[in-house]
């Protein structure tokens, strides 16, 4: 959560730089900065599946092969963005 509220301040920070007219490449800069910051929570949320949604899947059995799929998508949704 504490990542998600820095991200939020720094989409905000973008926004006031927008309105005051700031320099493009400084704002292009901050706009770099915020999409690795959400790069950054979405690899540690897939960490997380992976670790425990894949984990419990395996101990239930029949479900692995669902959630082998849904993790490849959302895996193939982020090497596309």
């Amino acid at each position: 959560m504490h990542r998600l509220h820095r991200i939020e301040g720094q989409v905000r920070g973008i926004e006031r730089m927008a309105t005051e007219d700031a320099y493009c490449i400084d704002v292009l800069t901050q706009v770099a900065a915020a999409s690795r910051a959400l790069q950054s929570v979405a690899l540690l949320l897939l960490d997380d599946h992976l670790r425990h949604c894949l984990t419990e899947a395996a101990r239930a059995g029949p479900n692995m092969d669902a959630e082998v799929t849904e993790a490849s998508q959302a895996i193939a949704r982020l090497v596309r963005s």
